[in-house]
């Protein structure tokens, strides 16, 4: 393999991302509520009586907290001194700008497949907070297929290039058989590779993976979908849907979490273990990765617009990508704090495999896998599950 070029400078800290619509969702939420208050005050002035919390008095005083602490909280971070520090294990395959990092250990080989639009160090985001090196301990032999930045060659990938070129090269380059696990998008990525080369694979495991787009609420998945037309400028443009672009399409799942966990993030320790995962997980949600044009318009228009893999319409070079055909066990985490991928639409996807084992941890689609409390809610349970597979 031909050595990798250094990797360049980290850039200075820009979360989060877009900043500006941050920044706008947390004032037309305050005004908004502001606004409201004043009206009802007009409309029935003995209706607010003093000290009420809907007295507008009250009322400003607490959106003006809210805003000092949403400023405190975004300067906090982006002051912090925290630098991702692991080092990197080596990788047994690389095409493009894909790899496959070997994260050592004994036992039952498991390959993990992340999500094509943000970077695969999720998975190892920081010492006491790697489910990788952590799974490596414990009888397992871990490995992570990173997909890289997208070149000139991966903007102009489909699904089934992805699917049905890499990620199958990526396993017919394993040492034998391997437990599957794919994480988010890449659940579905992995589904679609086990079903169509199912001797490589002992197992699948599907983390916080959707399937029925439109379980939860079919109107926002196709909101989602609409704005495709929009970005067709900026993906010819540059061959990728741009990494702000999805952050705001993300952003607008729950417009105002992000404001939220910076107001909790100001009263935090700085120097507590809490704080320091909420940092990283931070930079790496700021550092994304940019999605070839080709993969956004089938995953907007073909998983959010016309819900293609629940009606059964998904296909990868011609095979339609059916769970109850998967002849293999499986795993699903369904993490039930889950706003990205909900709860009924993973659940739909755990009804349709004939071996299945499911948990539904209390936890959401990041903290699921590297929060505070992800050895017991996911590592562990995994774990335990992958070692039970011969």
């Amino acid at each position: 393999m031909s050595p990798r070029p250094e990797a360049p400078a980290p850039l200075s800290r820009r979360g989060p991302r877009p900043l500006l619509l941050h920044l706008g969702l947390a004032w037309m939420r305050s005004s908004g509520s502001a606004a409201a208050s004043l009206n009802l005050n007009n409309a029935w002035p003995n209706c607010l009586s003093e000290g009420t919390d809907l007295h507008p008095a009250a009322l400003f005083e607490e959106i003006q907290h809210q805003d000092r602490a949403l400023i405190a909280g975004i300067s906090a971070y982006r002051q912090d001194d925290y630098v991702r520090a692991l080092s990197e294990p080596p990788a047994i395959w690389e095409e493009g700008e894909s790899r496959v990092l070997d994260y050592g250990g004994t036992g039952t080989p498991v390959l993990f497949v992340p999500s094509l639009i943000n970077r695969a160090y999720i998975l190892d985001l920081m010492e006491g907070a790697s489910m990788l090196r952590w799974l490596s301990g414990q009888g397992l032999h871990p490995y992570l297929l990173d997909w890289g930045w997208p070149g000139e060659v991966e903007r102009q990938f489909s699904l089934t290039d992805y699917i049905a070129g890499r990620l199958e090269r990526a396993l017919a380059a394993m040492p034998g058989p391997v437990v599957l696990a794919g994480y988010c998008m890449g659940g579905l990525l992995a589904l679609a590779a086990a079903l169509r080369v199912p001797a490589r694979v002992k197992a699948l495991g599907l983390l916080a993976t959707p399937w029925d787009f439109h379980a939860d609420d079919p109107a926002a998945a196709r909101r989602v979908a609409e704005v495709l037309p929009f970005m067709e400028g900026a993906m010819r443009f540059s061959g990728t849907l741009p990494i702000d672009a999805l952050n705001a399409m993300f952003t607008m799942v729950d417009p105002y979490g992000v404001a939220d966990k910076y107001r909790d993030f100001a009263g935090q320790d700085k120097a507590s273990p809490r704080a320091r995962r909420f940092v990283a997980m931070e930079d790496w949600l700021a550092d994304g990765v940019p999605l070839a044009a080709p993969v956004a318009r089938e995953v907007l228009s073909g998983w959010y617009g016309a819900n293609m893999p629940a009606l059964g319409q998904w296909r990868v070079a011609g095979l339609a990508v059916d769970p109850a055909q998967l002849a293999l066990p499986a795993f699903c985490a369904i993490p039930a704090k889950d706003r990205l991928v909900p709860a009924a639409s993973a659940r739909a996807l755990a009804a349709r495999l004939r071996q299945v084992t499911v948990i539904e941890p209390n936890a959401g689609h990041i903290g699921m896998v590297a929060g505070t409390y992800a050895e017991t809610s996911l590592w562990r349970p995994f774990a335990e599950w992958a070692s039970g597979i011969s």
